[in-house]
C-alpha cells in the first residue's frame, strides 16, 4: 500500500475516532442536562429504556476506538492492510467499509464459517 493510501485511511480513522467522541460528549452532555423528573412511571420507563440503549451504543463505540487505535497503531508500523491470518494484502474494497479489520476476505469468511460450525 503507498503513503497516499495509508495517509487517506489513516485521515479516515481518525475522522472516524473524533465522530465517537463528539457523540459521547452530546450523550454526556445530555445525560447530566437531563432531568429525571417523570411524574408518569410510562414516561420514566421509557426514557431509562432510551438511556440503557444510548449507553449500549456508546459501550459498542467505546470498543470500535479501541480498533480504530490499534489500526492507527498498524499504519505507523507499517502492517496495515496485511491480513493477520495468511499476511496477504486486504482488499482495498474491504479496508473502505471496514478500515478497522485485521483480515482479508476469504480468512473472515473461513473465521466466521467455524464461529457458526461451532455454535450449534
Amino acid at each position: 500500500m503507498d503513503k497516499k493510501q495509508l495517509d487517506y485511511f489513516k485521515t479516515k480513522l481518525e475522522q472516524m475516532s473524533q465522530d465517537i467522541l463528539s457523540e459521547a460528549e452530546k450523550t454526556l452532555t445530555g445525560m447530566i442536562d437531563q432531568s429525571d423528573n417523570y411524574p408518569d412511571p410510562t414516561d420514566r420507563a421509557s426514557a431509562e429504556s432510551n438511556r440503557n440503549f444510548e449507553l449500549r451504543i456508546r459501550d459498542r463505540e467505546r470498543k470500535l476506538l479501541a480498533k480504530i487505535r490499534e489500526a492507527i497503531e498498524r499504519i505507523d508500523g507499517g502492517t496495515y492492510g496485511v491480513c493477520e491470518v495468511c499476511e496477504d494484502e486486504i482488499g482495498q474494497k474491504r479496508l473502505d467499509a471496514r478500515p478497522v479489520t485485521t483480515l482479508c476476505v476469504k480468512c473472515k469468511t473461513a473465521q466466521e464459517q467455524h464461529e457458526k460450525e461451532h455454535a450449534q
